[in-house]
């Protein structure tokens, strides 16, 4: 009788976008930045912690570029390599753009996993990659001790249509466009309490393409945009808020979390790199009296292939919601604006 192989996620110390370094360390990293005026060409580089890359080519048109890899965060193959090439192409259409190819990124311990599994991994991301329309040109491989996945993308945009994390202005209204909850539910299933509704919810927000952030990017009343991603709603707004010198004030009843995340946040489910982001970046977020430890779990929670959050004008904020519901994300809302102050983030009941 042959072995079943091993769970995937038996094989990694975390998961997704769980696997991201505290925003603490990152900054730490980064200290030393490369002088943006040296590449007059680099609309978009490391300085405010945006998505992607931009390299303006000429007057019409920019090229995108990123680079997302992670190790699973759920046992089915074929899944973990739809989750990785979302998450990766959500970087490019989270600055206005249009993925136009990807490399495949592959990391796998050989000794533990059957070729079979690496092979799903892969046509999972190529399946990803075909919805949005582009091939999977390329990649990399290697021997790893932990299984590792994910894309370098490469998109283009106009200069016009790049939407920077970095561009909120006061007045604006804040839209999400997908539920939070992944980092929990990835927490269930490594202990194997999620239940199967449960997993066909993650699986459909996280397999969802952000594409509708290269429609968002030419409307004019879209002033910024960034993904939800590995240092959760509160981390990704306050790179926002600090991004555009201003104060980001969230609904906590208007955030959209997944159908079982407060009950499973309850019973202690969450991710390592929850507290970690709290401990990062606790000092400018500014939650309302009397929230339980749990609810702050869900919104440090670490989202892969998360959804956009985008900073638009007021009056046309319900709108573009409805929009965005039309277009099949069921989940986005307004949930907060923009105000003149401190770059912070402020948590209101």
């Amino acid at each position: 009788m042959t072995e079943a192989p091993p769970r995937l996620t038996s094989l990694a110390h975390g998961g997704g976008c769980g696997c991201k370094l505290a925003p603490s360390i990152l900054q730490e990293l980064l200290a030393e930045k490369t002088e943006p005026s040296l590449f007059r060409q680099l609309l978009v580089g490391t300085e405010t912690g945006d998505d992607a890359a931009v390299w303006q080519i000429d007057d019409t048109t920019c090229v995108i570029a990123t680079t997302d890899f992670f190790m699973p965060m759920v046992d089915d193959p074929y899944d973990f390599g739809r989750i990785a090439a979302a998450n990766a192409l959500s970087d490019v259409y989270a600055m206005g753009g249009q993925p136009i190819m990807a490399l495949a990124i592959l990391g796998m311990p050989l000794d533990k996993l059957p070729t079979q599994i690496m092979r799903e991994i892969l046509k999972g991301g190529r399946d990803i990659c075909a919805t949005a329309g582009i091939p999977v040109a390329g990649g990399h491989s290697i021997d790893a001790p932990e299984p590792i996945y994910g894309l370098a993308v490469i998109g283009t945009c106009r200069p016009a249509d790049v939407r920077r994390n970095s561009r909120a202005r006061p007045g604006d209204a804040l839209i999400l466009t997908k539920a939070l909850g992944v980092g929990i539910y990835s927490a269930a299933i490594k202990k194997q309490a999620l239940s199967p509704g449960g997993y066909q919810e993650m699986i459909a927000s996280t397999t969802l393409l952000n594409r509708i952030g290269s429609e968002l990017s030419k409307d004019p009343n879209v002033h910024a945009m960034t993904d939800v991603t590995g240092f959760g709603l509160l981390g990704h707004a306050l790179e926002m808020a600090r991004g555009s010198a201003c104060a980001l004030v969230i609904s906590d009843q208007e955030v959209p979390v997944f159908a079982q995340a407060s009950s499973l946040a309850e019973q202690g489910f969450f991710t390592g790199a929850s507290r970690r982001n709290w401990a990062s970046y606790s000092e400018a977020v500014r939650l309302h009296e009397g929230m339980p430890e749990w609810r702050r779990d869900l919104l440090t929670d670490p989202q892969t292939s998360g959804g956009l959050l985008i900073a638009c004008e007021r009056r046309s904020a319900a709108a573009l919601a409805e929009t965005i519901v039309v277009s099949g994300y069921p989940s986005a809302k307004v949930i907060g604006c923009v105000e003149r102050g401190r770059a912070a983030v402020a948590i209101e009941e």
